[in-house]
């Protein structure tokens, strides 16, 4: 009887241990949300319950930043944990891919889903993908087992006169857009499925394939890639939730996103995960600021999407999981490319050392609220290095106009700001410091030198041959 109590035991202790180290991952990824957009990083006029609770229960992270302040290059950071200029995902001739581009992720790349396979966890990508949409660039060809989503932004595959109504569509907060001025495709697995995609509803089919997926793979570890195709404009919104939202139009698309992370929660809560789970709600980029209401807001943040100003690259961002977060608020530095690190390191799985990391350990940070070891960010876009911080310093040696990104802003010399009390990056301080002018632009001249690859060379002039 001994014996068959302690074998129980010991049955029990191996499934927790087994459970500990290999949780479940979601990460839900929302394109141009700005981080003055949910209610509890400060809007007052949209309402986002779900993702308030999620905060409250989880973490709160205030300066958590993404690889590059546009889609293609911010996506490409997140799965690999490598700036973009490494991997060839940025381009000083295209700053993303479009219907016609050539490449996309390179094959030698190693994803977060690639990593996570070899524990044996079943994955899948749902929504936007944007990394290439041609078959051998697809997500099942890089580490996903499944694929249910759009392969580039919803305002791609435009008809010849759509652009020309933006002008007037973007005055009225209220305005609605036609499906059919898009010819985006749906794609499951490698197979066109609709055409054109019925973007109105597409944020709940999103989330009816992410809640079939986990239903699916409840016994096993799993890892789900949910990235909303909103609320990049055009702005799509379903019957239900049209018209809800003080904000317009806009507020109504972040309200259904909203309503269903809540779904997708309770999903979770239902089927007993959620102590075993761990999710991250984040976005790509900042708001897009040249499409006025019908883009979103930065808050106390500088600028918007396309630019390397705190609000193109820093997000809104939420951690998750009862039985791996501590809750609270964290005010230190994080990435998007700092997840890839993150999960090898819960789950004890070692990363090629093939590839340069540019990924932190943020488990910790996590686990027990600890001092996050990133203390630096190089903020890169279009191929060129544009900005770096080191603790409260941030230093521009270049930088784009804060609306008409397409446009380089001229600089009459370096910019230096003290983001701890200039959020909004407002007072030059740089002849008052010179001496950490100095530290931050050695710091980028030595960064720079790093990039210098032989096979990353040769696939940056494949894309920017484009």
């Amino acid at each position: 009887m001994k014996f068959f109590l302690s074998a129980f035991i010991w049955a029990i202790c191996f499934v927790q241990a087994f459970a500990q180290t290999t949780p479940n991952f979601i990460i839900i990824f929302c394109d141009d949300l700005g981080y003055g957009d949910l209610s509890s990083f400060g809007n007052p006029t949209i309402s986002t319950p779900n993702l308030d609770r999620m905060a409250a229960e989880g973490q709160k992270w205030t300066q958590f930043y993404v690889a590059d302040p546009v889609c293609t290059p911010s996506r490409a950071g997140l799965l690999t944990g490598r700036y973009p200029i490494r991997s060839g995902m940025t381009s000083k001739k295209r700053a993303v891919f479009f219907p016609d581009s050539a490449l996309g992720l390179h094959s030698d790349e190693v994803t977060i889903a690639e990593t996570l396979k070899t524990k044996n966890y079943t994955t899948a990508a749902i929504g936007k993908w944007h990394l290439g949409h041609l078959p051998q660039y697809l997500p099942t060809r890089q580490g996903f087992d499944y694929f249910y989503g759009i392969p580039y932004s919803n305002d791609m595959d435009a008809k010849k006169d759509t652009w020309r109504k933006y002008g007037e569509l973007i005055k009225d907060p209220y305005a609605e857009w036609e499906v059919t001025d898009y010819d985006v495709p749906l794609i499951e697995n490698e197979k066109v499925i609709e055409r054109p995609v019925d973007q109105t509803t597409i944020t709940k089919r999103y989330t009816d394939k992410s809640i079939e997926f986990i239903k699916e793979n409840a016994d096993k570890p799993f890892f789900l890639y949910l990235a909303h195709s909103m609320p990049h404009i055009p702005l799509f919104v379903s019957k239900d939730f049209k018209g809800v939202s003080k904000r317009g139009t806009y507020g109504d698309v972040i309200e259904e996103i909203d309503y269903n992370v809540g779904r997708l929660l309770q999903t979770i809560r239902d089927l007993d995960l959620e102590e075993n789970t761990i999710v991250l709600f984040t976005s790509d980029n900042g708001p897009w600021l040249s499409y006025k209401s019908h883009g979103g807001s930065a808050g106390p943040l500088r600028a918007g999407k396309g630019t390397t100003f705190e609000g193109g690259q820093r997000v809104p961002t939420i951690f998750w999981g009862p039985g791996n977060v501590e809750p609270g608020m964290i005010t230190e530095l994080g990435s998007t490319l700092d997840i890839l690190t993150t999960f090898a390191s819960i789950t004890d799985i070692p990363l090629s050392e093939d590839l340069t990391i540019d990924s932190y350990d943020l488990s910790e940070v996590l686990k027990n609220k600890q001092a996050s070891p990133r203390d630096e960010f190089f903020y890169w876009t279009r191929g060129e290095i544009y900005a770096v911080r080191k603790g409260p310093w941030k230093l521009h040696i270049k930088q784009r106009k804060e609306v008409n990104y397409g446009e380089a802003l001229e600089m009459k010399s370096l910019e230096l700001f003290q983001l701890e009390s200039d959020i909004g990056e407002r007072y030059n301080v740089a002849d008052k410091y010179p001496e950490i002018v100095e530290e931050l632009n050695d710091m980028i001249t030595k960064h720079v030198a790093t990039t210098a690859n032989a096979r990353e060379d040769q696939l940056i002039a494949k894309i920017k041959a484009e």
